[in-house]
């Protein structure tokens, strides 16, 4: 009888270990269908993928031509509030300026690095012209990376409002967040710093989440 209660015990672990494999499975599964990465060139023709950021939060401030100056000034914006040395930096060093740290996060940890990253949605420049535009973003972006969507990638995969900034929000796994268009005066622009921050904070959570005790079987 003894015998018989310790193998029906050892048979639940077993049972509750292969479902707890199987739904941590599904559960991966579903992150990973969600995974987007957009690559592009920029102005130098360097190719760019946002899967090299995983582990960090990716912002992907674009427009159509009407909106560009909208949307780089936006992106401005959100680089320097999390990266506020570059307020004083040289344009050489803009935009290798440390990160800082969201509330709560702890002081012996790296956190998560915020990568605004502006794109110029082109899809209406030829191809014979495609040289031409990265000529003149090179001029008027010498040291900052832009990237070039001539494909109508952004449009395709997140929508997009005519002549307003866009922004998409990556969080560390590589899955978007959400969607945010047009003009965001000083209280949308702190919901969008908050979002991003949550994001970071998640990843803490993520990694230092309890693990269950092991079960024991009884002998």
């Amino acid at each position: 009888m003894i015998a018989s209660r310790r193998f029906a015990s050892a048979v639940l672990v077993a049972v509750s270990a292969a479902v707890s494999a199987v739904s941590a499975a599904v559960a991966g599964a579903a992150d990973a269908e969600r995974v987007v990465n957009i690559a592009m060139e920029d102005q130098f023709k360097n190719r760019h993928e946002t899967l090299r950021y995983r582990g960090d939060v990716v912002v992907l401030v674009y427009a159509e031509r009407k909106g560009a100056e909208a949307a780089l000034e936006l992106g401005r914006r959100l680089h320097v509030r999390f990266h506020p040395n570059a307020a004083q930096a040289p344009a050489t060093e803009w935009s290798r300026q440390p990160v800082v740290s969201p509330a709560g996060w702890p002081a012996t940890l790296a956190a998560p690095d915020v990568h605004v990253i502006p794109v110029a949605c082109l899809p209406e420049v030829p191809k014979a012209l495609e040289t031409v535009a990265r000529s003149r973003f090179r001029k008027d972006s010498q040291f900052v990376s832009v990237w070039l969507d001539f494909e109508d990638t952004m449009r395709q995969r997140f929508g997009i409002v005519p002549n307003e900034p866009n922004v998409v929000l990556l969080d560390t796994r590589g899955c978007p967040q959400g969607v945010i268009s047009g003009h965001l005066d000083e209280v949308r622009f702190g919901e969008v710093v908050a979002s991003i921050d949550q994001l970071r904070l998640r990843s803490l959570q993520d990694r230092t989440a309890a693990i269950p005790a092991a079960a024991t079987i009884v002998r």
